[in-house]
């Protein structure tokens, strides 16, 4: 296979997103006086959707993480109640998609937790996860929603194994152990029958989940992956890396056949990781990079070029990291196809940027705007995997958002046992391998001490009530028996 090396110059056709503009909320609309996370994981720390936006922030013991109802703009309350369960630094928050009161942490605490925000908010901090789902060995670095399921979620740790966790029963079903190194990026494609990951090994995978079956890899010299994304339904994935020469490069791969890449294109020689967002809807590739101001995007068709350079959004404030608002959230009669909501640590800053197609006419776009996944599951966590693959299920922007269905998302009621995946305990002793580990592996046996004591407690008043009950019993039966 040939690679198509493309060129920087922007060479402009006939598309209706060539225009497209970024436009900056007014401050208002911006959050402020947040305590944005210093950490350095390369993750966002930003969740966003139609009624909630989600902050990992920085914490002086455990991880936390601020919600903040989208509605509520403005500057933030600096004792606004926090969600701050677990023990170590919260790496990624993930919101569900298709409850939105639902969403999901995973930490440096090695456990991955699932919490439910009340309606309009939190209202004191939050300590109680809905559910505390413990399988790897190491921190948790990665966790994604299965796209078209409602009950399924995967995490990936530091131990290189990526679990699928059932959440109708609170379990690791599943465990992908064929990485040799940690994993960065997961991606589904549009049914979630296959899943895409970039691995520190520099290897690109793409893997059938049920069966954790590789079904093509690449490691190509030429670039070296750093984050993936599926295009949807065109059957190609997108990787942002490096060249061999060090300059921040994408290239696009057809996903059936990963020998080499099909198109190859420099970006720039900086230096920061370079996140890519595809929406499906309108074909568009946008590219930030972290620390970068600016935001590349492009257009992508099956026809060569099939990457066509649209135009960059420009700002001087460096971004950490960039949360997306879904389809649903967004406002259709200003023409808005897409909202970031970007991170700018040393301000406090979480300023929300829309992506607008210029259009004079204030009725609905109907050609910008197809049907699109909406916050309906097409599938059960059993029926996914028991092998049924189904595409979303589409609704219509034209309405406005209007909740599809009643359903109520439920954790399980069990008792904490051995994690046991293909015949393997997940939580059996594992030595750890740096001071930090050894801290959290100890702070985690000193709050399973707790625990167990508050139960050893409780169990105590019981026997002495019991016990109390029995003697009075045994003094009530010899007056019975005298009578």
């Amino acid at each position: 296979m040939t690679v198509t090396k493309m060129s920087w110059r922007p060479t402009y056709r006939s598309s209706k997103f060539r225009n497209v503009y970024g436009k900056v909320a007014n401050r208002e609309h911006c959050f402020d006086g947040i305590p944005i996370t210093k950490n350095v994981h390369d993750n966002h720390f930003c969740a966003v959707n139609a009624k909630f936006l989600a902050i990992v922030t920085e914490s002086a013991g455990g991880g936390s993480f601020i919600v903040i109802p989208v509605s509520q703009a403005g500057r933030i309350d600096p004792h606004h109640p926090k969600v701050c369960g677990h023990q170590g630094n919260v790496l990624d928050i993930k919101w569900n998609p298709f409850f939105e009161n639902i969403i999901a942490s995973c930490s440096e605490d090695s456990s991955v937790r699932v919490w439910e925000i009340p309606e309009g908010g939190l209202r004191r901090n939050m300590t109680e996860a809905m559910m505390e789902l413990y399988g790897h060995s190491r921190r948790v670095g990665l966790i994604e929603w299965h796209p078209t399921s409602s009950g399924i979620l995967f995490s990936a740790g530091y131990d290189y194994k990526i679990l699928i966790w059932n959440l109708e029963i609170g379990e690791p079903v599943k465990m992908i152990d064929c990485h040799s190194d940690v994993i960065v990026c997961m991606s589904f494609n549009t049914d979630g029958s296959l899943l895409a990951t970039s691995c520190k090994d520099k290897k690109l995978r793409v893997i059938e989940p049920r069966s954790g079956r590789v079904l093509q890899h690449a490691s190509c010299k030429n670039h070296r992956v750093n984050r993936v994304v599926f295009l949807g339904n065109m059957k190609r994935l997108l990787t942002t890396g490096v060249s061999r020469w060090n300059t921040r490069q994408i290239a696009l791969w057809d996903q059936e056949d990963l020998s080499m890449p099909m198109v190859e294109e420099e970006i720039d020689g900086l230096s920061g990781l370079l996140f890519p967002f595809y929406d499906a809807d309108t074909h568009m590739l946008y590219l930030a990079g972290k620390g970068d101001g600016n935001i590349r995007y492009y257009e992508i068709t099956t026809e060569k070029p099939c990457l066509q350079y649209l135009m960059e959004f420009r700002s001087p404030a460096p971004q950490k990291g960039l949360g997306v608002m879904p389809k649903h959230g967004l406002d259709v009669t200003a023409c808005e196809v897409f909202r970031f909501y970007k991170l700018v640590t040393l301000k406090g800053l979480i300023e929300p940027i829309s992506m607008i197609v210029p259009r004079r006419s204030e009725t609905y776009q109907e050609d910008i705007y197809p049907m699109t996944a909406g916050t309906e599951p097409a599938l059960s966590a059993n029926d996914w995997l028991s092998g049924i693959n189904r595409d979303p299920v589409l609704m219509s922007l034209k309405k406005g958002y209007q909740k599809p269905n009643q359903l109520v998302f439920k954790a399980p009621v069990k008792e904490k046992k051995g994690v046991v995946v293909n015949g393997i305990d997940l939580l059996e002793n594992v030595p750890p391998r740096t001071e930090n580990e050894l801290l959290r592996m100890f702070f985690r046996q000193q709050e399973e001490l707790r625990k167990l004591k508050e139960e050893l407690n409780t169990k105590d008043v019981k026997i002495r009530q019991l016990e109390l009950e029995l003697n009075n019993l045994r003094n009530v039966s010899p007056v019975g028996n005298n009578v």
